[in-house]
C-alpha cells in the first residue's frame, strides 16, 4: 500500500540513534536533563487535555521515583527536542484505581506525585488514536521493550540472570556469555475478500458485538502467504489463494508485528473452530460501512488506531493499492 506507513505506531519518525547504545558515558550524561517517559504495568504517563487532546507526558531524573530506579533506563532514541528514555516503574505502588486483570480493555487512571493534575497512567490502547504519530511510536517501543525485559530477565541457554546492556537493548548473562535480544513476534492479520464481502470473526473473551479481521500467529519455517492461508482455513475452514502483502504495524501487546495481508478467497462455506473463534461471517462494503458510521446496533468496528481497523478502512475507501 502506497500508505501503509500511516498506520499507528507504524510511521518510523523515531531516530533510534543505534550508534549511541553502546556509549555508556555519553547515555549518562544525555540522561541527567533528558525527557524521560515512565510506564506503570505496560501504562504510559499521559497527560489528558480538554476535548479528548492527549500527550505522552515526559519527566526527567530528578523526579525522586525515577531516581530510585534510574538503573533501569532504556534509551529510546531522539526525536526534534532531544534524547529519549523509558522507565518501568511497576514497583510503585499506585493510590486510587486498581487494575481488574479480568476485564478486556483497562479503563483505570492512576495518578502519578509530583506531577500535574491532568496526568496520569492510562491504557495506551485508549489513547493511541488521538497521539502525534511519533507520539505513538515511542509509546509503543517503550513498552515493548520494558516488557522483554521485565519476562526475560534470566538466560534462556543456563538460567543465570542476565544483565541489560547496550542501553538497554541486549541483555547478556555472566555465566554462559549467550546475548540475548529483544523478540519480535510475527502475526498475520488477514483482510480476506471474496467479490464485495468481508470475512470478519469475533473472539468469545471480546465486548459485546465487537468484530475484527482474523489473525494469527506464524509459525516456524512459515511464510507469509502460508500463514495467511493456514490461519484462515484453521479458524473458519475459508480456502484462500492469491495473497498479497498491504502493511505492518509493530503491537505492543507485548511485542509482534502484524502483517497485513489481503487474500482472495477461493471458498465462502464457514465452519469455525471454536477454540478460536465464536462467531465468523462475510459481510458486504454496504453493510461495513453501516458498521463503521455506528448505525448497526449488533456490531462494532475494529479498534480505531488497530491496524484491522485501518485495513478495513481502506477497503471500504478503495484504497489498497
Amino acid at each position: 500500500m502506497k500508505i501503509a506507513e500511516q498506520v499507528t505506531f507504524g510511521t518510523g519518525r523515531l531516530d533510534r540513534a543505534t550508534e549511541l547504545r553502546n556509549d555508556a558515558a555519553e547515555l549518562a550524561r544525555m540522561a541527567r536533563n533528558a525527557r524521560v517517559l515512565p510506564l506503570w504495568r505496560g501504562k504510559p504517563l499521559i497527560d489528558q487535555g480538554p476535548d479528548h487532546r492527549f500527550a505522552l507526558a515526559f519527566l526527567t531524573l530528578d523526579h525522586p521515583i525515577l531516581a530510585a530506579r534510574q538503573k533501569g533506563l532504556v534509551f529510546l532514541g531522539r526525536d526534534p527536542q532531544g534524547p529519549l528514555f523509558a522507565l518501568d516503574v511497576s514497583d510503585w505502588e499506585a493510590e486510587g484505581d486498581a487494575l481488574d486483570p479480568t476485564v478486556f480493555f483497562d479503563q483505570t487512571w492512576q495518578r502519578f506525585p509530583d506531577t500535574a493534575d491532568t496526568s496520569g497512567f492510562g491504557e495506551l490502547r485508549g489513547v493511541m488514536a488521538h497521539l502525534t504519530p511519533l507520539e505513538a511510536e515511542i509509546a509503543a517501543t517503550a513498552r515493548s521493550i520494558l516488557e522483554w525485559h521485565r519476562i526475560h530477565g534470566f538466560c534462556a541457554n543456563c538460567g543465570a540472570k542476565s544483565t541489560p546492556v547496550q542501553a538497554g537493548w541486549q541483555r547478556d548473562c555472566p555465566d554462559c556469555a549467550r546475548p540475548h535480544f529483544p523478540r519480535t513476534d510475527p502475526v498475520v492479520i488477514m483482510l480476506i475478500t471474496h467479490g464485495n464481502t468481508v470475512l470478519i470473526g469475533r473472539n468469545a473473551l471480546w465486548p459485546r458485538g465487537m468484530f475484527s479481521l482474523l489473525a494469527g500467529f506464524m509459525e516456524p519455517g512459515e511464510t507469509i502467504e502460508a500463514a495467511t492461508r493456514r490461519e484462515v482455513f484453521e479458524e473458519t475452514g475459508v480456502r484462500v489463494g492469491a495473497v498479497d502483502y498491504l502493511a505492518s504495524q509493530p503491537w505492543p501487546y507485548p511485542s509482534s508485528l502484524m502483517i497485513g495481508t489481503r487474500g482472495m478467497a477461493t471458498t465462502t462455506q464457514i465452519s469455525i473452530d471454536p477454540d478460536e473463534l465464536e462467531q465468523a461471517r462475510w459481510v458486504t462494503r454496504e453493510d461495513m460501512l453501516e458498521v463503521f458510521a455506528g448505525q448497526n446496533p449488533d456490531m462494532m468496528p475494529a479498534r480505531k488506531g488497530s491496524i484491522a481497523h485501518f485495513l478495513l478502512t481502506n477497503w471500504l475507501a478503495d484504497r489498497l493499492d
